[in-house]
């Protein structure tokens, strides 16, 4: 346990490395029941904060990934992090941006599922039976797939299957994550979102790798993409340190329950 003392000097620590803003209860109580742990945790976000190969507002935008993925929804940290990317300069767009980026996360329930349907399909004797899997595409699947290459930037086996069984679902989800990467936001007229491809890459980097999620596929995928648009394995890697501040979340959460329950 901390003294009042000892709490005014770790609170002067944390503004002086992550700055006034964050600081609330939640970081108070933790100071007071573990100032070990509240010590940390105040390094931990630190470092991606001094390195810097992402900028500050980046780095904001990767968090709001990170807690507003539909596997996690930790509300004080959209709020703090949409704040604070507000006062690094990212405009609204920019956010919104990442907030429809997250929002592609659902489809890994076909990106893991139809494998496995697939499978049981071979393994009851109707995959080669059924009229369109294992089937060469007609027109309109050739038209779906050429679309997602040219909007996504990319094209991956794993979507082999998912046209092949379900396009009405497949052309849905095209419309859906092709959002952030053909709107037009400056009325120029040439669509492509607010933020560069890169970045988009790296937001998908973000939530899958965020521990309530753990997508590998998609992970080792984007990690690709965003070489391929010029990205380096340092911002996958300070990507990485972000998505891994998710720890902090346990005591964020618990800390003032306890301190609360202990009349602190």
């Amino acid at each position: 346990m901390s003294s009042s003392k000892d709490v005014a000097q770790l609170k002067s620590k944390f503004e002086k490395e992550l700055g006034e803003g964050p600081w609330d209860e939640t970081w108070e109580s933790i100071a007071k029941l573990s100032p070990e742990l509240f010590d940390a945790s105040v390094n931990l976000i630190a470092v991606p904060r001094k390195k810097r190969h992402l900028s500050p507002k980046i780095q904001q935008l990767m968090s709001i990934a990170v807690d507003a993925s539909s596997t996690h929804l930790f509300l004080p940290g959209i709020q703090q992090h949409i704040k604070a990317a507000l006062a690094e300069g990212a405009s609204a767009a920019e956010i919104i941006e990442v907030i429809e980026l997250t929002g592609t996360l659902g489809i890994h329930a076909c990106n893991i599922g139809v494998p496995l349907l697939v499978e049981v399909m071979k393994e009851e004797g109707i995959y080669d039976s059924h009229p369109t899997a294992a089937k060469p595409y007609d027109p309109e699947r050739e038209k779906l797939k050429a679309e997602f290459t040219k909007n996504r930037g990319y094209w991956h086996t794993f979507w082999e299957d998912f046209l092949a069984l379900d396009p009405e679902f497949f052309k849905a989800y095209l419309d859906f994550s092709s959002v952030p990467w053909l709107k037009d936001v400056d009325g120029s007229g040439k669509g492509g979102g607010v933020l560069e491809p890169k970045v988009k890459e790296l937001v998908y980097c973000a939530f899958d790798a965020a521990s309530t999620h753990l997508y590998v596929p998609g992970l080792k995928l984007h990690m690709k993409n965003v070489l391929g648009y010029g990205g380096t394995p340092e911002e996958i890697m300070e990507v990485l340190e972000i998505a891994t501040q998710l720890s902090l979340h346990t005591s964020n959460v618990a800390a003032p329950i306890l301190a609360k329950e202990l009349g602190m």
